[in-house]
């Protein structure tokens, strides 16, 4: 690899599998030190041991605003600053408008929604000025799919937080940008369904319904994430890459 991270840090949420984690392993196969978050000791201890030595795993809820303040001194303490924010941590959770619930709306909200706003804000203190903030988001931000309300209009808030967070970090030269995704092929698609059988025939129908015919896969994120945060894109701030292989717009 080039090492367009030598010397870097990174944290990444939700880095204990599917897109978190490709990212994770290209940022520590660049030279970065990373550190992923997850609910799960023992995905993330998995996580790591793929990673590598310049891997840190931290358990934690980002929508528990002192689990974020204990997760970034942990990393603090551990690598120093921060040069890279990767908001990955998410929840996908479907139903029809008739049958949502507030339970499903509230864990939906406060994952997507409330965890980007605050793991970038309870950030600041250990972000260094001139950083690069990502915000994962979701080709939903931009489509009116059935049973995706909640999800939908959660990522699409995750797209504005990238507009106004950079509108007020410009002082600090901090750069908020989004990733959008389409479908990827990743154990995402195990949570909303009931079997192997289930997920994968899913899978191949969101597949097919993009112009490409197929699911992305988490490294072409992780390729986007790379470019991102690297000295590449530092004329660009507020904005969004979109991936899904032609679904919005084709």
């Amino acid at each position: 690899m080039s090492e367009k991270l030598k010397d870097k840090v990174a944290v990444v949420t939700g880095g204990s599998s599917g897109i978190g984690l490709s990212i994770a392993k290209i940022f520590a196969s660049e030279g970065a030190k990373v550190a992923i978050t997850g609910r799960n000791q023992a995905s993330i201890d998995k996580a790591v041991a793929d990673i590598g030595p310049n891997g840190l795993g931290i358990q934690g809820d980002v929508s528990d605003l002192n689990d974020l303040t204990r997760i970034y001194q942990t990393v603090e303490g551990r690598f120093g600053k921060v040069d890279a924010l990767i908001v990955n941590a998410g929840v996908y959770i479907l139903g029809p408008l008739a049958d949502f619930t507030e339970d499903q709306f509230d864990k939906v909200s406060d994952i997507n929604f409330k965890g980007a706003f605050f793991s970038v804000q309870k950030a600041l203190p250990v972000l260094k000025n001139g950083s690069s903030v990502v915000l994962v988001s979701s080709t939903v931000n931009g489509k009116g799919i059935p049973n995706h309300a909640a999800y939908s209009a959660t990522k699409a808030a995750v797209r504005s937080l990238a507009r106004s967070f950079s509108a007020d970090l410009l002082d600090r030269k901090i750069r908020v940008n989004t990733l959008t995704p389409g479908p990827i092929d990743t154990p995402v698609f195990a949570t909303v369904t009931g079997s192997t059988d289930e997920a994968n025939a899913m899978k191949e129908a969101m597949g097919n319904f993009t112009p490409v015919k197929r699911v992305g896969t988490p490294e072409e994120i992780a390729a986007a994430a790379l470019y991102l945060i690297s000295e590449e894109s530092t004329f660009m701030l507020g904005a969004e890459i979109l991936l899904d292989g032609g679904l919005r717009d084709l």
